[in-house]
């Protein structure tokens, strides 16, 4: 076998602090200028391990490699990576999947890359434009898709199984799908801010993203280790002044949890904003701790076309302290109040279970025991370091 051209080499190191084995952990590497000229990878020893290279910002050169590993209890593994400049073949299987399709007369619903509309256009025009309503964002235990439209929300779709289906169902599952075990849209917002939707927040009260100049949604990436969707608006009038805003939606393969970025450039002195979970209809049970983590687990009849079928599901956010203001919990909504950090950046991340689903816990004290160990791994994350 020829070896390929090499154009860098990097050595990486992951090292779990906690006494509990970590996951499909994300291994994150920027590539900088050598981007343009990367086209492939060589994790030695571990021809198993799916990689991807992602351009983020869309200017033709990869930005970021990323692929996913298992760290046991206290352990350290270290990965050297050969880039190379000369393509090669891959076969990984699909772990995630993101898309965006048009509405169209015809039914072909095609699949875009991005969209844009000016901020004077009706928001029932953008919403029914878009096949689905919004980008989707999917990955093995559920999929999210957000709302092109002011209110931008997550709406949540469950499986049975954890596998990829969005392709066959686009949120719009059929009778004779659910016979075959396919899954669907779980989630009836109302109000609310649903599964980790960003709002404004003012006197009290989410508001929604009214008085733009553009909004756009776009494929960032989708690949086998990863997916991120991104929304976008221009010229957002908050507390009397413009800014800009980009939300971004990442899930990684064998997940069931979603990371959110919104970067903010402009955002006036001392503004605040809020996302959380929403209370379900029916038999509702929930709580909203200080340190900002959220969860609840109800039923709600997500499709009015369906009425005879209820969901019972599990919803969960968590907002690291940087970011987190405090907490309020209204007639709706478990509410976390979000602050930008010194670059206007906001992170938090929301997860979701599902009666239907195999893999999920199926009881409130359950879920509420998973969001609590995942809060601890939110808190104590794999240490990375990249020489």
């Amino acid at each position: 076998m020829l070896a390929l051209p090499l154009l860098l080499a990097v050595t990486v190191s992951v090292s779990n602090p906690t006494a509990q084995t970590r996951e499909a952990v994300p291994v994150v590497v920027p590539v900088g200028q050598n981007g343009k000229d990367i086209k492939s990878v060589t994790i030695k020893g571990h021809p198993e391990i799916a990689w991807q290279l992602d351009d983020l910002n869309d200017d033709g050169r990869a930005d970021e490699l990323v692929f996913l590993v298992d760290v046991k209890p206290s352990a350290t593994d270290t990965y050297t990576i050969d880039l190379s400049t000369e393509p090669a073949a891959t076969d990984f299987n699909a772990g995630t999947y993101a898309y965006l399709r048009l509405n169209d007369k015809n039914k072909k619903y095609p699949r875009i890359q991005a969209i844009a509309f000016p901020g004077d256009t009706d928001n029932r025009q953008m919403y029914s434009s878009i096949y689905g309503h919004g980008a989707v964002l999917e990955g093995l235990y559920n999929a999210i898709r957000v709302y092109m439209d002011n209110r931008q929300s997550v709406d949540l779709y469950a499986k049975n199984t954890p596998r990829l289906e969005l392709a066959e169902t686009a949120f719009y599952t059929t009778r004779q799908q659910l016979e075959e075990g396919y899954g669907r849209d779980v989630l009836w917002a109302g109000t609310s801010v649903a599964l980790g939707s960003f709002r404004g927040y003012q006197d009290g009260n989410p508001v929604t993203i009214d008085t733009v100049t553009t909004r756009s949604q776009r494929i960032v990436t989708t690949g086998p280790v990863r997916s991120i969707i991104e929304v976008s608006d221009r010229g957002w009038v908050y507390n009397g002044k413009p800014m800009d805003m980009r939300q971004r939606y990442t899930v990684y393969d064998r997940h069931r949890d979603y990371d959110v970025e919104i970067k903010l450039t402009g955002a006036p002195a001392n503004s605040v904003f809020c996302t959380g979970v929403q209370k379900l209809a029916i038999d509702n049970e929930g709580f909203l701790t200080p340190g900002g983590l959220a969860g609840s687990w109800g039923s709600n009849v997500p499709d009015k076309n369906m009425a005879d079928i209820t969901d019972t599901i599990g919803l969960g956010i968590w907002v690291p302290a940087e970011n987190l203001k405090e907490v309020k919990e209204d007639e709706v909504n478990y509410l976390t109040i979000l602050r930008p950090d010194s670059k206007g950046i906001i992170r938090y991340s929301f997860t979701s279970g599902a009666l239907r689903e195999s893999a999920s816990p199926h009881s409130a004290a359950d879920w509420f025991k998973y969001l609590q160990e995942w809060e601890k791994e939110k808190k104590n994350p794999v240490k990375i370091r990249i020489k």
